[in-house]
C-alpha cells in the first residue's frame, strides 16, 4: 500500500513525500491515521534532527515519519495480535514506550510508525508494550488529544507529599490544596486546568498565571471557578514582583505547582511561593541541556519541599484519559486553535512558536493550508458550524472536513 508522510530527514528538514509502506509481518498492523495533533516535541525533534535522543543517528538514510498524537481506524491485523484487536477498531496510541533496551518511539524513531501519514505499519513493539488502545470516542480528533491529556494525567499522578509523622510518600496532589499552573493558557496548561476541575483529586483554589491577556481572557472564559474550586488567572506581563503577588493570591504559598514554560526566573520564583511539603513539577521540556534555574536548598531542608520533573505519561496515564474523553468530563476540544492538511505539516512543525495558539489539528487526508478557527469566514459553512459551539472545533465541523475538504 502506498502512504503520504512527513519524514524527518535531518536539522529542519521535513518532507512530504509519497512511498510503498511493506507488507505487514505477523507482528504488525497496517492502519490508518486519520487525525494527529502536532506537538511542541515535534519541534523540538525537527530543531535537533539526528542529535535529539529519540532520533537514529543515520536520519539522512533512514528517516522517520513524524507526529506522535494520532488517531485512526485498523486496517489488518497480523496473525500474532489477531485475538487482541479487530480490523476496523479505532485506537489510539501510547508514544511513550518506554523499552527497557533503547530509546524509540513512534513518531520519534520509526520509518513507517508515526502520526503525520495517511497509512502506517505499527511496529510490533507498540503492541509488545501494550500501547496499543482500543478507542470508542465519538471524534477522531478527541483522540488525537488523549496522548498530550495522558502526559498532564501523569505529571499530576507524579507529584506527592509527605504522609504526617512518617517519611512515606503520597502520590498526587495535596486534596484541598492552592495549585498553581505557570505559563498556563497554552495547550498543554487548558488541559491542566481542565484536569485539575475534573479530576479525582481537587485543590481549593486555582491560579493560573501567563503574560498574554487574550490568552488569559479566553481560559478565563472556558474554566470559570466551578466544583467548589476558586480559579484565578492573573497576568503577570508587568509585574516586577511576582513572588509577593502571587502569595497574596491565596494568603500564603501553594501546595502543588506546574511549571508549563522553560525559564529559569520562572522556576525560581515558583520554587520560593512553595509551602512546606510542596511539590514543584517542571513540566516544560527544555531545549537546553545545561537549563538550570536557582532554588532554596534551606526550604528543601527544613520545609520538606519537592521538585518532580515529568516528560509523557505511561500506558495506564493513556487509558485514564481515553475513559475521561469517551465519558465526557474533559473538554479537550477546548485547546483546538487551528486545522490543516498533510501538506501543511512541515512548515506549521518548523514554525509553532511563532505561530502560538492552541493546538494544530492535522486532517492527514485532506489538503489544506494552515487555518486559524477563528479567522474561518462567519458565513462559510464551516463557520456557521462553529458558531453553534462558539468557535470550539467539534464532531460536526470534524465530519464536515472529512466529507468536503479534498483528498492529498
Amino acid at each position: 500500500m502506498k502512504t503520504k508522510a512527513v519524514r524527518l530527514y535531518g536539522k529542519k528538514d521535513l518532507r512530504l513525500e509519497e512511498f510503498e509502506l511493506p507488507e505487514i509481518k505477523e507482528n504488525e498492523i497496517l492502519a490508518s491515521v486519520i487525525t494527529d495533533s502536532i506537538c511542541m516535541s515535534t519541534w523540538k525533534l525537527a530543531n535537533q534532527g539526528a542529535d535529539h535522543k529519540k532520533a537514529p543517528n543515520d536520519l539522512a538514510d533512514n528517516p522517520i515519519i513524524v507526529g506522535h498524537e494520532f488517531c485512526g481506524e485498523l486496517l489488518e491485523v497480523g496473525g500474532k495480535w489477531a485475538h487482541k484487536y479487530k480490523k476496523g477498531e479505532r485506537y489510539v496510541l501510547q508514544a511513550n514506550l518506554q523499552l527497557p533496551d533503547r530509546p524509540d518511539c513512534p513518531g520519534y524513531s520509526y520509518p513507517y510508525t508515526g502520526g503525520d501519514a495517511t497509512y502506517i505499519v505499527i511496529s510490533e513493539d507498540v503492541m509488545n508494550q501494550d500501547c496499543l488502545i482500543p478507542y470508542k470516542g465519538e471524534t477522531y480528533f478527541e483522540g488525537s488529544l488523549i496522548e498530550p491529556l495522558s502526559c498532564v494525567i501523569g505529571a499530576f499522578e507524579a507529584n506527592y507529599h509527605l504522609k504526617e509523622g512518617s517519611y512515606e510518600h503520597k502520590m498526587g496532589i495535596k486534596p484541598d490544596g492552592n495549585l498553581l499552573i505557570m505559563g498556563g493558557t497554552g495547550p498543554m496548561g487548558l488541559l491542566a486546568i481542565d484536569y485539575a476541575l475534573h479530576g479525582p483529586i481537587k485543590p481549593k483554589k486555582l491560579v493560573v498565571t501567563d503574560r498574554d491577556a487574550e490568552k488569559l481572557a479566553r481560559a478565563e472564559k472556558l474554566y470559570p471557578s466551578q466544583n467548589g474550586i476558586e480559579v484565578s488567572y492573573i497576568n503577570v506581563a508587568n509585574v516586577e514582583d511576582q513572588v509577593s503577588l502571587l502569595k497574596e493570591t491565596v494568603d500564603g504559598g501553594f501546595d502543588d505547582i506546574f511549571v508549563m514554560v522553560p525559564v529559569g526566573p520562572v522556576v525560581s520564583d515558583a520554587a520560593a511561593i512553595l509551602n512546606p511539603d510542596g511539590c514543584l513539577n517542571f513540566f516544560a521540556g527544555p531545549q537546553d541541556k545545561e537549563f538550570s534555574a536557582n532554588v532554596n536548598f534551606y526550604d528543601v531542608h527544613y520545609s520538606f519541599t519537592h521538585f518532580v520533573g515529568t516528560s509523557g505519561g505511561n500506558t495506564e496515564d493513556m487509558r485514564k484519559a481515553v475513559k475521561l474523553i469517551e465519558d465526557k468530563q474533559v473538554k479537550v476540544a477546548n485547546v483546538v486553535t487551528h486545522i490543516l492538511g498533510l501538506d501543511a505539516v512541515g512548515e506549521t512543525t518548523l514554525n509553532q512558536p511563532a505561530i502560538g495558539g492552541g493546538k494544530k489539528l492535522v486532517y492527514t487526508h485532506k489538503q489544506s493550508e494552515l487555518t486559524k478557527l477563528s479567522e474561518i469566514e462567519k458565513d462559510s459553512e464551516l463557520g456557521k458550524i462553529l458558531a453553534e459551539t462558539d468557535g470550539i472545533w467539534s464532531k460536526e465541523a470534524e465530519n464536515y472536513v472529512l466529507k468536503y475538504y479534498p483528498n492529498i
